[in-house]
Order: C-alpha cells, then structure tokens, then sequence
C-alpha cells in the first residue's frame, strides 16, 4: 500500500525544478507510505512519477518503485496489492519471463509488457491504483480497481496533467491553482460526498473505478472503461435459477475463504476490523479458520449503548477463538480527532463514523501493518435497512391516495423528538432501531415522493435541495445518480447498484482508505474481491433479502463459524453519539461555525436555514446532527483549504501521537 503522484507536461522547466516539485509532491504522501520513497523523471519525454512506500510484500529493495520492466519500456508507480500474484507469476515464467524479485509491483509490470493492459487487468484480483508511462509510445495510462477501493486523482492545467492518491499531492504543483467548484458544494451537501468523476476543485476529477485514463503529452486524454458492474448487474442473463441456491452457497464460500486466503498474504502482521456485525465476523472466522495461530482483530466502543458494538465484537471474538483488543473511545478522544478531518480527507467529508474509523486504525496500527475489514458486504448482499423499506414503500406510494400520505407525513413530522425517544426507550434494547428518530423523519419525507426511484433519492439526500444553498448557483443542478443509466426492473436492485457505484466508493472505502492510511495502515476488503460481487449479482435476491432477513446468504456461511444468537440483532452501523455532542461537549465548535456571520463572512453558503436547523436542534425539536454535520464539515474544510502544499506543511499540522 502506498502514495502516487506525478506529472506530465513541460513545466517546470528546468530539471531541478521538475525534481523540486516532484520531491514536494510525493513527501505530500509520506503518511501513505513511511518506509521508503523514489522519483524517476524523464525531462525530455515531460513525463515525472514520484512513489512513497509502505512496505507490505518484498520488503527489501525487490519492491523499490517506480519500477521498470526488465525491458526498460514501461515505468509504473503503483498503489495497492494484487492478491492472486503468485498465480499470475507461475503464469508469466510458464511464458518464458524471468523475474527478478517476489513483488507483486513486479508481477504487474510484467504482465502489461507481456500481455497488454486489457488482459492484464482482466485478469488481476485486487485494489490498486497507478500510473504507467509507455517509453516507446509517449503514453501515460492511470488505472483504478474495480470497485473503487483505491483513489486516483487527475487534473489539467492547459497543457499540464497532474495526478496523485490525494489531493494533497496536487497542491504541491506550483502550475495548479485550486478554485472550488460550486456545484461540486451543490453535490456535496446532498451526499455528504463529492461523487465521482467531480472533485470539490475545478478541473480535478477522482478516475472511475473500473477505468483507465490514456494521455498524451498536450493535454490529449481519453478514458475508457475495461470492466463495467452496470453491465454485468443488467445482463439479461445474469441471474442462475433460485433452485441453484444450495450449490450457489457452496460457490460463494469457496470464493470468499479463496478471497480471504489471498488477502492474508503478507510480510507483516496482519489482523482484522471486527465490529460483531455479519461482515466482519464472516471475514474474521474465515480468516481463523485458515490461519496458524490466533487471528488480531480490533474494536472499539462507546458509552451509550446506542453506538457500542464493542460487547457484541468481543463475544464474537470468543467464540471464533481470536486475539482480541478492544478500546473504549472517551468524548475527548473522539473530539480531538475531529479538528484534523480536512487534513485526512482534503475536500469536504460528512460521513460522522470517519471518526470512530479514524481511531480504529490507529488501534489496530499499533498492533499490525495491515487489517482486513467486512467492508462492501452491506452493497453486494442487500444489508441496509432501506432495502428493506423499498417494497414496503413503493407498494404504498403506488396504493396509497396522495393525500393520505401527505396527512401521515404531517403528523409523522410534528411528533417531538422527545417522543419519539421516549417511545424507543420502551422497545426492547435487542429489538431497538438504531436512530429512531432520524428512521422517522425520512419515512415522513418518503411518503410525500411519487415513485420508489424519487424516495431511494430522497434517502440518500442529506440536504434535499442543496442548490437553494450555495451562492452563485442560479437554478437546480442535476441529481447525480445514475439512476437514469439502470435498467433493472427491481427497485431494490436499483439502489444496490447505484449504492456500490456511487455510495461505497465516495463514501465508505474513501472513509476507510484515508482513516487507515493516515497511520500507515493497509486496510483490505474481501467482500469486495470481483469475483465475489459477480458471483453475488449471479445470485436471486431472495438469497440476499429474504423477506426481512438482510444479507441472507452471508448468514447462512456465517452460522457454521458462529451461532446465530450472536450475530441475529438489528443492525446498528459504525457511528458516533453525533447529535448528543453536538447538543454537549461539541457545542461550542459547532456554534461558531455555524453563525449566520461565519457562514456568511466565508461567502458560499447562504445561513437561514442551516441557523434554523442549528437552533431547532439545540431546542431538541428534532435531530437535525446528519445535515448540520455536513455543514460543519465544509465551514471547518474550507478553515483548512489554504495550507501551504509545501512537502512537510501536511504533516506538520497533524498531532504529534500518530498512533
């Protein structure tokens, strides 16, 4: 795992200062990769690639990057792992290559010079990000794994094209001037993201996973698109018949224990995120059972019992037999995170459980080099609640006269937040939602939209019309959703595909990448192997929703390792006691950010609303912290947005304890 960086155009000018620059952009990265470093330039080609390494496989000078193939023609720094290496290397010496060291850096370079691009990324399994410079064409190909799991990003500047794991590393370029784009503000107070291709800059955009960009030198690019989830989950024959199911379970075990077989594959120590929830106990007791000796796995907990998973995780852990380290996270430890989100995460960021996952690895750091996570399980197996919700509320939109709705809505929206909690405090703790009041109003806000497509969009909006928020934006910007580009009959497939397109790579894998990676941290996702989530979207859905059985397929493996009263509870998520703090500890923070004259002195947002939000929620009227969260995020990112890019300015800002 590792930072890139690099450019190719004809400014700088000189070689020193080309090299200055370099050094600038890829000490940006140091975080990502703290055990070695290396520049290769090419002046007269315009071409520079900068690398910061954290050393997971090959450890000594076998696996130094950038690296050229034997040949010399291709030059690649690369971020990420190939798990199936050691297959793809019988490969290529069955072709007559001879390989130099154990890296899998090695394994993918040599592979392209062999057998192209293309086949080569057809037939690699893994997460990885990089650049590869084509001496014998001129030609500068960036690539990004499937899923997303790995970030890229690349900008223009006339004829200068800049790219780097973050956005930190394009500061460092004196021919790039940042300027925020408006409606990528627009985009981010709905999502609480900015969505790909978009970043919050002009002209920078995040590569798609799945896709390759091409450039040349003057600016010339193309994109192209070598593997397609949109295409595979709308095939018309995609779907195996539902009596395949016992055999289908046999299937997906075999290629998640191979997925998770693979993914143990180390040179240094090696654990796992275990919250006690399905994903991660599957990915866990999969990894025990396979393993030598015990297996680290890490957690973390809170307080309230709303938020705190940590005595589900170490009941888990004891069955499953690992070496388990839990952690209760304090108020003030969680605060102190919080002043350094923009640095982690570089644009504005909204997702709160960037917290608990930020001091997560930075427990796990302290223990082992790489952890693997049961991210991706909830998008490919049907796991979030509002899939649930889907059936129940389209088949009421539909039957339902509108008025009547609008009536239930009415009188949803004016039950008082004090209520609503006292009601959840009479449920049964093993049989309580999470959230309560927050699952209210959105369900209040659905029974007023005309279609399932029009509610799964006001789901997944946090500020439902953002545009009537930024200054300068003159008439409504486009949802962007994708919805229009499914062509699946199913409501709920819809937004499982929308949601492992858009929601998983924008939101929860840059969530983790950056939280792990801020402390040198390698996170891995097995649910996410290709192979797994092609076999998933081969499944009925009744084998991943069945009836209100989320996730069933991944239970049914799951309860061979684990008994069920375990594992059979509400789901709760990873997050953080948010609207309470807010209320308490974090109030003070929050007002002066969220002041009409704060608001109104950074010159983007207009403050009316968000000053009514803030003070309906201190009243405790409603719990407006998911919005307020997002406007927080912004006013404290764009505090932050005027660092200085200079190599030791990023890392200097951060808290001296790093672990």
């Amino acid at each position: 795992m590792c930072g890139i960086t690099g450019f190719l155009g004809e400014w700088p000018a000189t070689l020193s200062a080309r090299k200055a620059t370099l050094i600038a952009m890829t000490e940006a990265l140091r975080h990502r990769g703290p055990d070695d470093s290396g520049l290769w330039i090419d002046a007269e080609a315009g071409i520079a690639l900068g690398h910061r390494r954290l050393s997971i496989i090959e450890l000594g000078p076998g696996g130094h990057q950038p690296m050229a193939t034997a040949d010399g023609r291709f030059i690649i720094t690369y971020n990420g792992e190939i798990y199936n290496y050691a297959e793809l290397a019988t490969r290529l010496r069955e072709a007559g290559a001879v390989l130099r060291g154990g890296s899998d850096t090695e394994v993918l370079i040599e592979s392209i010079a062999r057998w192209g691009m293309q086949k080569t990324l057809q037939q690699c399994e893994g997460m990885f990000a990089f650049a590869l410079w084509d001496r014998e064409r001129r030609e500068l190909t960036l690539a990004r794994d499937r899923l997303g799991v790995k970030p890229l990003y690349w900008g223009q500047a006339n004829d200068l094209l800049i790219f780097g794991s973050e956005l930190k590393a394009l500061r460092a370029h004196p021919g790039w001037k940042p300027e925020i784009d408006r409606s990528a503000v627009v985009a981010f107070l709905r999502f609480g993201y900015v969505p790909a291709p978009q970043s919050i800059f002009r002209n920078v955009h995040k590569l798609e996973p799945g896709t390759m960009l091409v450039a040349k030198l003057k600016g010339q690019t193309r994109l192209e698109r070598y593997w397609d989830l949109r295409a595979i989950a709308c095939s018309p024959n995609r779907v195996l018949p539902a009596n395949t199911g016992p055999d289908m379970l046999v299937e997906l075990e075999r290629v998640l224990s191979k997925a998770v077989r693979n993914e143990m594959v180390s040179d240094v120590p090696i654990g796992a995120f275990l919250s006690g929830g399905v994903d991660s106990s599957l990915v866990t007791a999969l990894m025990q059972r396979q393993a030598s000796r015990p297996v680290k796995t890490f957690t973390i907990g809170f307080g309230s019992r709303a938020y705190d998973e940590a005595q589900h995780a170490k009941r888990v852990a004891a069955h499953i037999g690992t070496d388990h380290t839990e952690f209760y996270v304090e108020e003030e430890t969680a605060r102190d995170v919080i002043p350094y989100l923009p640095l982690w995460y570089d644009e504005p960021f909204a997702d709160s459980s960037q917290i608990p996952t930020q001091i997560v690895s930075r427990l796990a750091r302290k223990h082992v080099t790489v952890a693997l996570s049961g991210d991706g399980g909830d998008e490919t197996f049907a796991g979030y609640t509002r899939y649930q919700w889907a059936r129940i509320i389209e088949r009421v939109l539909r039957t339902v006269p509108r008025a009547i709705r609008y009536r239930i809505s009415a009188s949803l929206e004016s039950v008082p937040a004090s209520v609503i909690g006292a009601v959840a405090n009479v449920i049964p703790a093993s049989r309580r939602p999470a959230i309560l009041e927050q699952r209210t109003r959105k369900l209040a806000a659905l029974l007023r939209e005309e279609s399932g497509d029009a509610a799964y969009r006001r789901l997944v909006s946090i500020w439902p019309e953002p545009e009537e928020m930024v200054l300068g934006v003159s008439q409504a910007i486009p949802l962007w959703d994708k919805m229009g580009e499914c062509e699946l009959p199913s409501l709920i497939e819809r937004m499982m595909l929308l949601d492992t397109r858009v929601y998983l790579p924008d939101d929860i894998l840059t969530k983790v990448d950056r939280a792990s990676m801020s402390v040198g941290l390698e996170a891995r996702v097995p649910l996410l192997n290709h192979r797994v989530v092609e076999l998933a979207w081969q499944m009925p859905l009744g084998m991943k929703l069945r009836g209100s059985v989320t996730k069933w397929a991944l239970r049914e493996i799951l309860y061979r390792y684990v008994p069920r009263p375990l594992i059979d509870r509400p789901k709760q998520g990873f997050g953080v006691p948010l609207a309470a703090w807010l209320r308490g500890p974090l109030r003070d923070w929050a007002s002066d950010l969220l002041s009409a004259e704060t608001i109104a002195r950074a010159g983007w947002l207009k403050p009316e609303a968000v000053v009514r939000r803030w003070r309906e929620h201190l009243d405790n009227r409603r719990d407006w912290s998911g919005s307020l969260w997002a406007v927080l995020m912004f006013q404290s990112w764009l505090a932050e947005a005027n660092y200085p890019a200079g190599a030791g300015a990023y890392r200097d800002r951060l808290p001296s304890a790093r672990l």
